[in-house]
């Protein structure tokens, strides 16, 4: 069978009109001759009553004596809502519907409660059902330990579903479809001239996604990048063609025209950023700081190590423990709050000369302090103050020629 995975956020399965379209992008596949299964999140987003953050918030407001078992158990509702729903209005337009729990359609997971990483999809239930006719909705965010426990996948967790399905079953495409017509060259809060991406590298969407694009989750990149599955981010509300993600390789073989010397594919961003400064020359010193910060769990990011100087960002919520993990151990250091990473990416830019003197310019033309950088072979990073962001995407944005449409 020539499967296709459609995966539906939260925004477009929260109320009946959404649904009915949903269903209608499910007929349209069928009608295509492809076997569609279905993935949904939970409805809706926050304050929704069944979204996700809404049944966490239920859980804090009566206090923290829920397990992290039980947790499972009870953020699984969401999906297991949402699929319901989903079903029943492909069932009203006359098409055979069966909705599968996470462990009805064998996603097995490690046991990690509320973050457990998917180890295989047992894909008999989900391949016996389409094989009879049925369209398959599958709950995403959520599995089955090997010893039977009810698991959930972490944010993200519902593209991570759909893309491990997509392996599975070798499906035509993963289909991710949001509230938003594709990938974007920025943040359009911030661009208001902001435009989807025809296409883009398994390696782009994994460098824009992990500094803030949120469309899709890095994660589900890397499982469907292992067996090239083509992904699309695509609008449920419109008839937009969406972003194809893929390799360049494929993407040549296809419609695409990719023969433009594009070196910058985005511009992205995170904010509540901690910059710190170990001003210490002692190579014991920044080890014991290190491993300090590791032993508590602090993430660290930027990483610039000199000989009189280590310096590096931390989410802003870890920032006062590093404070007073560092005054214990009784290092020299500095922290600059406030601070946000911009990132410049475009698998164009490997062995470009230019890109870092260009991005410097800019800055410098729009009076912006660089505090750090980093580089891979496609993104760049500048870590500013927060205060500096706004202008310093725009200014890049317009820099690298982003929104000239090629």
């Amino acid at each position: 069978m020539r499967f296709v995975i459609q995966k539906f956020g939260g925004t477009s399965v929260k109320d009946a009109e959404l649904r009915s379209r949903v269903v209608d992008k499910v007929v349209k596949a069928k009608d295509s001759g492809l076997q569609p299964v279905v993935v949904v999140s939970a409805l809706g987003r926050f304050p929704d009553p069944y979204a996700t953050d809404s049944l966490l918030e239920l859980v804090q407001a009566n206090g923290n004596g829920v397990s992290s078992r039980d947790l499972d158990l009870l953020l699984a509702c969401g999906e297991t809502i949402s699929g319901v729903m989903v079903a029943a209005a492909i069932r009203q337009r006359g098409l055979s519907a069966v909705f599968l729990t996470g462990p009805q359609a064998g996603i097995i997971t490690t046991s990690t409660h509320g973050k457990a990483r998917i180890l295989r999809v047992e894909t008999d239930p989900i391949v016996t059902l389409s094989r009879l006719g049925h369209i398959v909705i599958v709950a995403g965010f959520q599995g089955v330990s090997e010893e039977g426990e009810v698991t959930t996948l972490g944010r993200g967790g519902s593209d991570t579903t759909a893309a491990a399905l997509g392996v599975a079953l070798s499906a035509e495409s993963i289909d991710i479809y949001t509230d938003v017509e594709g990938v974007m060259t920025a943040d359009p809060r911030i661009i208001s001239d902001a435009r989807p991406l025809e296409y883009l590298s398994y390696n782009e969407v994994c460098h824009l996604a992990h500094e803030g694009a949120r469309v899709i989750h890095p994660r589900a990149v890397e499982i469907a990048m292992q067996r090239n599955i083509p992904v699309w981010i695509k609008s449920t509300f419109s008839d937009a063609a969406g972003t194809l993600i893929t390799n360049h390789i494929d993407a040549a073989q296809g419609a695409l025209d990719i023969s433009s010397d594009r070196i910058i594919t985005g511009v992205t961003y995170r904010s509540g950023l901690v910059q710190v400064r170990l001003q210490e020359k002692g190579a014991e010193a920044k080890k014991e700081a290190l491993k300090a910060l590791a032993t508590a769990g602090i993430s660290l990011d930027l990483i610039n190590y000199h000989p009189d100087l280590v310096a590096f960002s931390v989410n802003g919520s870890a920032g006062r423990q590093a404070a007073s993990i560092l005054e214990s151990l009784g290092v020299q250091f500095e922290l600059e709050s406030g601070c946000a990473k911009v990132a410049v990416v475009g698998a164009g830019m490997a062995g470009v000369p230019g890109v870092m003197a260009r991005i410097v310019e800019t800055l410098d033309e729009q009076a912006v302090e660089i505090l750090q950088t980093a580089d891979s072979h496609t993104t760049i990073w500048v870590l500013v103050r927060e205060t500096d962001l706004h202008k310093s995407v725009r200014a890049l944005y317009d820099a690298f020629g982003l929104g000239n449409h090629n």
